[in-house]
């Protein structure tokens, strides 16, 4: 979220614990009462410590040992944390809950089966800043959809859940433990369970849902064990947008049939306006973004709304390329959308304050680094590449990596040298889908060189009458010519790579030079031979 307002607090720890329940989180020790606004979720790396916004909550992966995790939240203290998520179960031996005591840092059990990346996301969506010039809606932050679950639990006495049209979980009131396993299940995955979704369409459920305006009674299934539901679908005109469900243990009253049927038209309103807010939200951040790359006089000011500060920091840019089995541009859309959300949900795990936008079909990410780390750029290349290795996409990813910038004002310059690295990639010429501007720096010289060569001059001279000759006889002296200058004139190299023998090298090389009429020993016709071999490549290549 954009920290353009800084007026109303952020989400305390109580707050997330009301809104999520014991489902997800549960207080192992610390008072989480006690505790102080949230300022920032931030994943932990023991191989390298990520920086700490003021307040930070933490995600402890792969801490396990009561005694390390007291050591860790000793640490945590002195740092400004307000608390630290570890895997259940977890033992709160004396050591662990005197350091927790002392440090003033608050220990929660994440359940087991539930996934990092979901609490992650869940996390910073009730942790984002707050825009007091929000609409309020029925009393509730517009698009808080956990305070409107909780709201309809409320009215109806019942657990609840808000799910898109695919059964995805997009909010959860309290109470869940009082419902069955699948509801369990679903608050842990984010994800209604297969199996009962497929009773459900089965008996035709859903249809009867979507068919009528009013509450749908869900009998109870005895053979897996579920609890009976009531089900209505939330609709904005013809559009159906998700449902409702609520665990009860027998058919609504009138009245509260009625009250849950008002809360799907406040549900509706809800979601309408998260889905506008968001896309208005990336418009806001992909403006701020592209100013403080263009490092021009509103830079500074776009660069604080972002969340940075005028630090050292390396641009990445991330886009998709298409392929013959996903050629359409809305999938190439679609892709690149999504690969955005991860790629700035990645690059926050490396940095709290990294900032990432889609701005036509390239996201650009700028990712803070210190200026002392020598490595600082080969850095950069290693978070791009293990981002790629974690993510699927059918599409081939790409990502170019620009030089350090030293401040905000050098962001343009970085920007650049990702850009022209990208373009590298995507023109093919190399095989690899992360590269640093420094390693393809000469592909990039030859492309724009490309850019100024009109087409019809090239070939010319020596390498077009090489062609021509090729063409008519069938022959393979330009293919000699580029074996011979790429071996720096090694013929023993050049007939390897060629699969012949170094006399017939030799021969062939004698015929090139007398077709072409070109003096091998002269360096200029050299230097021009391989200039335009090398942009004749570059334009035969796919995507050149």
């Amino acid at each position: 979220m954009l920290d353009t307002v800084t007026s109303l607090p952020r989400a305390s720890l109580g707050r997330v614990l009301e809104e999520l329940g014991t489902t997800l989180l549960d207080v192992v020790c610390g008072d989480a009462g006690l505790a102080a606004d949230i300022g920032g979720v931030v994943i932990h790396d023991p191989l390298d410590e990520p920086e700490l916004p003021d307040n930070a909550l933490v995600l402890g992966v792969g801490l396990h040992d009561p005694a390390d995790i007291a050591q860790f939240v000793t640490r945590l203290g002195q740092r400004g944390a307000v608390g630290l998520v570890v895997r259940a179960p977890v033992v709160a031996d004396e050591r662990l809950a005197t350091a927790a005591r002392e440090a003033g840092v608050a220990v929660l059990s994440f359940a087991r089966g539930a996934s990092w990346t979901y609490l992650a996301g869940m996390l910073r969506t009730l942790t984002a800043d707050r825009d007091p010039d929000a609409q309020m809606l029925g009393r509730i932050r517009s698009g808080d959809l956990f305070a409107v679950a909780n709201a309809i639990a409320a009215l109806l006495d019942a657990p609840v859940t808000i799910e898109d049209r695919n059964s995805r979980l997009l909010a959860f009131s309290s109470r869940q433990e009082e419902a069955d396993p699948s509801r369990v299940q679903t608050i842990l995955g984010r994800q209604v369970p297969p199996h009962y979704t497929r009773i459900l369409e089965e008996r035709g459920v859903f249809q009867a849902i979507y068919r009528s305006d009013r509450p749908v009674f869900v009998a109870p299934l005895p053979e897996t064990g579920e609890l009976p539901r009531v089900a209505i679908a939330v609709r904005a005109g013809d559009e159906i947008l998700g449902t409702i469900w609520v665990v009860v243990p027998e058919l609504l009253s009138e009245e509260r049939s009625q009250a849950l049927y008002e809360a799907s038209k406040l549900v509706a309103m809800h979601m309408v306006w998260q889905r506008a807010d968001t896309d208005m939200e990336r418009r806001l951040r992909a403006e701020l973004l592209n100013t403080a790359l263009e490092s021009g006089p509103g830079s500074l000011e776009a660069v604080r709304r972002l969340g940075l500060k005028d630090e050292p920091a390396v641009v990445l840019a991330l886009t998709v390329v298409g392929s013959t089995e996903h050629p359409l541009p809305a999938q190439l859309a679609a892709e690149r959308k999504r690969l955005a959300d991860a790629f700035a949900m990645h690059l926050t795990a490396v940095h709290p304050r990294a900032a990432t936008a889609l701005i036509g079909d390239v996201a650009y990410g700028i990712l803070p680094l210190p200026q002392n780390r020598q490595d600082a750029e080969e850095r950069a290349v290693v978070v791009a590449g293990e981002f790629l290795a974690r993510v699927g996409s059918r599409l081939r990813p790409l990502v170019g990596v620009g030089p350090l910038a030293t401040g905000s004002s050098a962001l343009a310059r970085s920007r650049a040298g990702a850009e022209r690295a990208l373009r590298v990639l995507r023109s093919g010429v190399v095989a690899q889908q992360v590269a640093l501007l420094d390693d393809v720096h000469v592909e990039a010289l030859v492309l724009e060189l490309a850019d100024i060569v009109p087409r019809g001059d090239i070939p010319s001279g020596a390498v077009a009458r090489l062609v021509v000759y090729d063409k008519e006889h069938q022959s393979s002296l330009i293919e000699t010519l580029r074996a011979w200058l790429d071996a720096f004139g090694d013929v023993a190299v050049a007939s390897a790579a060629m699969y012949v023998h170094p006399n017939t090298f030799r021969y062939r090389l004698r015929r090139a030079a007398e077709v072409g009429r070109i003096d091998l020993n002269d360096p200029s016709a050299r230097l021009s031979a391989m200039l335009q071999l090398r942009l004749m490549s570059i334009r035969s290549a796919p995507d050149g």
